[in-house]
């Protein structure tokens, strides 16, 4: 039987990467900058300025990882090239990240929206609890919300920049600590600007390929650079500017600027707009900024949600959480990791308050993500790195990783917070392992060698004859009886495609993806077996076609172009009306996008 490995459609250009990226890299200066004057006042430009060097160097580091991951470089990826457990590791680490996310850039955006703080708590959890009822549906439909006010928080920026450009001076400015461990402290304090880079070498997997390469060897370097770069260069040079802005406002505003710490981006557009066009009009540009940028904010709340369940969803069909994380609600949605992404950040928003507080959990998820991703890549002698890519990679870990340890001993309520997390997951992990009847044992590296599925040979073959059919099955209907008599009138191979529809945001591939099996599903296999036996009674070659996707329609049209089919058959819809508002209708959009040469047949 043949096997084959069926990819995610590559329709994700450098644009849309870009806003991609921005909708969650691009919020961090919301409240960098803020935290930034909390630890050091009128002293802290070095500390924004160090701040915004590294994250320079993270995203040149970013921008060689997924030149050799081109299916997918996130911290589950690469590090699982190393070793299971130390992926799991980077996964609960990015799980913790992606928590205080939510919790964090929820509560950020009520005190951009002008929410009263007495209640700001209160409006947080019930805006996660909004969010998590919207992902119930599926994340499809709010996905494009990021890119829409990419281009307005950018606008914002340098509309701000430009109001304050006449007024920045050094005059205010002081001279750093002397000590270098209290300069250390608060640049570890304001490390946050990292957050959201891990993003990026999660969508390696369905950027646009570069020309030239192939479907087995992609390339997406050009893709991936240009969306880094215009990105890296906003985030760097927009926390640069805005924290001059910042720290240019005269001595006598440092009260206001310590009270409005959490939206200072807001407390910027109000006062230089006051002085600029007077107070009116300060007004409404800080009513403008804190708007766009609390929006922003939102989204990043509900980007979050999604990546979590796909995390979990992945690492349960990894076989590293339990199976019950892969269990779909009506709409292809995970439901218990649904549950959890939204029940965990309103627990951690209910114990930890403010800003401050939350900027101290997401520091020590983020960087630990980040540093298990570039170390797994620098001590991974198969990827072809140069020295300079693999010693830079190197010192900019060990930078990351005295910088995890400097969290993890000044911030004690951090250092719990991950070890709850990571805890918890690998007592899910060794449950669920058990459930499934796997034990650990060490063997020699022989033995390894030969039981690792991977290293099985990759069985292809050669089709000749006639026309070829592919049938997309949606269940046992009519259609898949009308494509085997067709496929034994024309002498052609029937190609069956099962798609099984999973409404979940996949957090990135693995550097060797396990192929889905429809053996392994229960309603993919009655169709696959019955199919196989009523061809074999009719002398007609099947080959069973399987794949997980949140976009099925994709699915059908990459695989019809790729095996180059004669005809294409689909069953008509009959989907209730809801259900079609939610997630369309498959055979309206297969007909508008399927290529002249391949013919389509809607059999009703």
């Amino acid at each position: 039987m043949a096997n084959f490995a069926v990819h995610r459609p590559r329709n994700v250009d450098w644009k849309r990467a870009a806003a991609l990226l921005y909708g969650d890299w691009g919020t961090s200066k919301a409240y960098v900058i803020g935290l930034a004057f909390l630890a050091a006042g009128y002293a802290s430009l070095p500390i924004i300025l160090a701040v915004c060097a590294l994250t320079a160097i993270v995203g040149l580091n970013y921008i060689t990882v997924c030149k050799y991951y081109p299916d997918g470089g996130g911290v589950y990826s690469s590090a699982r090239s190393q070793s299971r457990f130390l992926a799991v590791m980077g996964a609960l680490l990015l799980v913790a990240d992606l928590v205080v996310t939510e919790a964090l850039s929820g509560r950020n955006a009520m005190d951009y929206f002008g929410v009263n703080k007495s209640y700001a708590v209160e409006a947080t959890i019930g805006l996660i609890i909004a969010v998590g009822v919207l992902n119930y549906f599926g994340p499809k439909h709010s996905g494009s919300f990021a890119m829409s006010l990419a281009v307005p928080m950018v606008i914002v920026v340098v509309i701000v920049i430009g109001l304050s450009a006449p007024y920045m001076t050094t005059v205010h400015l002081e001279p750093s600590h002397t000590s270098f461990k209290k300069n250390w402290v608060a640049f570890v304090g304001v490390i946050l600007a990292l957050s959201g880079v891990e993003s990026i070498a999660n969508l390696t997997g369905v950027l646009k390929a570069d020309p030239g390469g192939s479907a087995e060897g992609p390339s997406v370097h050009r893709t991936s650079l240009k969306a880094i770069l215009v990105v890296a260069v906003e985030v760097v040079l927009g926390t640069a500017l805005l924290g001059w802005a910042m720290l240019s406002l005269p001595q006598e505003y440092a009260p206001a600027m310590r009270a409005r710490y959490e939206d200072m981006l807001r407390f910027l557009g109000e006062t230089y707009g006051n002085l600029v066009l007077g107070p009116p009009a300060g007004n409404v540009v800080g009513l403008i900024v804190g708007i766009v940028v609390g929006l922003l904010l939102l989204s990043a709340v509900n980007t979050a949600v999604a990546a979590l369940i796909g995390i979990f969803y992945l690492m349960a069909g990894d076989g590293e959480m339990p199976r019950v994380f892969t269990k779909l609600n009506s709409h292809g949605v995970p439901w218990v990791p649904l549950v959890i992404a939204t029940a965990v950040p309103i627990i951690v928003v209910s114990v930890a308050r403010d800003i401050d507080a939350l900027s101290g959990l997401y520091a020590i998820g983020v960087v630990g993500a980040i540093t298990v991703n570039l170390g797994s890549c620098t001590l991974n002698s198969k990827l072809p790195l140069t020295r300079l890519e693999r010693g830079l990679m190197g010192l900019t870990s060990s930078v990351l990783l005295a910088v995890e340890f400097t969290i993890a001993q000044t911030k004690p309520s951090a250092l719990f917070f991950v070890v709850c997390v990571l805890g918890g997951g690998f007592a899910l992990r060794s449950w669920a392992q058990r459930r499934a009847g796997f034990r650990t044992v060490i063997v020699s590296e022989e033995v390894a060698a030969h039981v690792d599925p991977e290293s099985l040979p990759d069985f292809r073959f050669q089709m000749n004859g006639g026309q070829t059919i592919m049938v997309a099955a949606r269940g046992i209907t009519p259609v898949l009886g009308f494509a085997l008599e067709e496929a034994r009138l024309r002498q052609g191979t029937l190609y069956v495609l099962y798609v099984k529809e999973v409404a979940v945001a996949f957090p990135g591939q693995l550097e060797k993806p396990e192929k889905p099996r429809w053996q392994d599903d229960a309603r993919a296999s009655a169709i696959m077996y019955g199919m196989l036996e009523l061809a074999k009674r009719n002398n007609v070659p099947v080959i069973p076609l399987y794949a997980v996707s949140d976009d099925p329609v994709s699915i059908i049209l990459d695989l019809s172009a790729t095996l180059g089919v004669d005809i294409l058959m689909l069953g008509a819809s009959h989907r209730r009306a809801l259900t079609s508002i939610l997630r369309g209708n498959v055979v309206l959009e297969v007909v508008r996008h399927l290529p002249e040469n391949i013919q389509l047949l809607i059999h009703a």
